[in-house]
């Protein structure tokens, strides 16, 4: 591995502490603060958060999910040098990346998308969209992004209001959970803004049915499990419309046959 492949990695491996110490504090206090433990809500040193260690107040071990974001983005920074996509190039690609795990971490651990990432994810969006294919392109895939999930939304709106009708019949405790959110059509503007048109709406059609599958499987294992109630049930969709985003602009070859230019 040369200088600039080993560079490259360890830039990845503080990337994912970034990402971890964001998952971590802005779900409990909503903004920039010092890292926390999300188990006793201690005070954490950076260096516990970008290696990552245990906890020194509760001497909680770090998630599992702090070494695979580490992991993962270390190695993916790799590819990100050596293949980063041609629009692109290296830091817009790992900024991206960043926000992307970032935003995925935090809706599948607490079913939030935040005001802050989403303000956030506006600016980068714009400025990956321009760089890739253009303002009109950008626009117009923004716009899309945004009718496309808020017809789902209002729909979801009416399935909410019978879903809460069906929990007091089964004598279980309402609550507010929605099948898509507010945030869910705020993080499909900011995809289709990245994405563009026509990739847009491609991209929100295959996070909704990779969504679908992969809930259906998830239900069978908890019809099989005996833990399955049909409507309480609840699984974010934010996470599978990021992954579908994040094949089309680092994996094109597998969409490009399918979306004409």
């Amino acid at each position: 591995m040369s200088t600039h492949e080993l560079a490259a990695a360890l830039v990845g491996w503080i990337g994912g502490g970034i990402v971890n110490y964001l998952a971590d504090v802005l779900p409990t206090v909503r903004r920039l603060s010092r890292p926390i433990c999300p188990d006793c809500r201690e005070t954490r040193r950076w260096q516990d958060v970008i290696l990552p260690q245990a906890c020194r107040s509760c001497g909680r071990g770090r998630w599992l999910r702090a070494w695979l974001v580490n992991l993962f983005l270390a190695g993916f920074s790799l590819y990100l040098w050596t293949s980063p996509p041609a629009s692109l190039g290296f830091w817009p690609s790992w900024i991206a990346l960043l926000y992307f795990a970032t935003v995925f971490v935090i809706d599948f651990e607490h079913r939030l998308i935040l005001h802050s990432t989403s303000l956030f994810g506006f600016g980068l969006a714009l400025w990956i969209g321009n760089l890739r294919q253009g303002w009109t392109a950008t626009l117009l895939g923004g716009l899309a992004g945004f009718g496309i999930v808020i017809m789902l939304y209002l729909l979801g709106m009416v399935f909410t209001r019978l879903r809460a009708r069906r929990l007091q019949a089964a004598n279980l405790e309402p609550d507010d959970e929605e099948a898509f959110g507010a945030g869910d059509v705020i993080l499909a503007t900011i995809l289709g803004l990245m994405l563009g048109w026509p990739l847009a709406w491609f991209g929100l059609l295959f996070g909704i049915l990779l969504g679908g599958v992969v809930s259906a499987v998830l239900l069978v294992i908890l019809w099989l499990s005996g833990r399955f109630h049909p409507w309480a049930t609840f699984i974010p969709f934010g996470p599978f419309f990021l992954t579908s985003a994040f094949l089309i602009l680092y994996a094109p070859q597998l969409v490009r046959f399918l979306v004409p230019k």
